[in-house]
């Protein structure tokens, strides 16, 4: 069993996939900023830690992920404007970066974007202005020295509220170095984090996601089988 810290635990990916952690015998801490959401995680099983990402300091970072053996970073500012983008999406996962090695920590995993969202139609500044700083933070992490996953969802989408979908076999993504640009269920963005958090032989990996026709668990094995050969 595993401490998972999630940065995002509140947010559209997060929520799901802090369950799917529990499920598979971790311990799941992770950041809320509304003083209300404590009593929400902790009735979840989820372990809260106050902190607000437009304001927290690296060392208030380094506190909040002290005894996580792996860290996940998948809070986004939504389009809610170009300094929080800036502070949130950009300074947010390098601050991650360094409290993960102040504090020991190995393994970080990390929601991006695909590169070539959003590229049919008119550029916008500040839509331009989130894929830089996106981008920056991927390059960060790739030259970090950690044990690093990035994953890159398409168009995120919602799916009706299913309590038994985290039981669901039939979950189908896309799931490769590069894919074609698509849409994808936050529900199987989190799966699939669940799945690499269980596979670490999976590392130093950009990976590319849609919704498709490939289960959840055999698109995961075969990149693992894939990782086994060239290793």
């Amino acid at each position: 069993m595993s401490h998972i810290f999630i940065i995002g635990v509140t947010g559209g990916v997060g929520h799901h996939l802090a369950p799917l952690l529990m499920q598979d015998g971790h311990h799941v801490s992770g950041l809320h900023r509304k003083t209300e959401q404590a009593e929400e995680l902790k009735a979840k099983g989820i372990t809260p830690v106050y902190g607000d990402l437009m304001t927290m300091s690296t060392a208030d970072m380094i506190q909040a992920t002290r005894g996580a053996d792996v860290v996940v970073f998948s809070a986004g500012a939504a389009g809610s404007g170009l300094e929080r983008t800036s502070t949130i999406d950009g300074e947010g996962p390098l601050k991650l970066i360094e409290a993960a090695h102040a504090n020991g920590i190995q393994r970080l995993y990390l929601v991006s974007v695909i590169p070539d969202a959003g590229r049919d139609r008119e550029p916008q500044e500040g839509f331009e202005h989130y894929m830089r700083v996106k981008k920056q933070a991927d390059i960060a992490l790739v030259n970090s020295g950690l044990d690093w996953v990035i994953l890159r969802p398409g168009t995120l989408q919602d799916e009706a509220s299913d309590p038994s979908a985290a039981q669901h076999s039939d979950a189908r993504v896309c799931l490769a170095q590069a894919v074609k640009y698509g849409e994808v269920k936050r529900k199987n963005v989190a799966r699939v984090l669940a799945a690499l958090i269980q596979t670490p032989a999976i590392h130093h990996e950009i990976l590319e996601l849609t919704d498709g026709d490939t289960p959840v668990p055999e698109a995961v094995n075969a990149l693992r089988r894939k990782t086994a050969e060239q290793g």
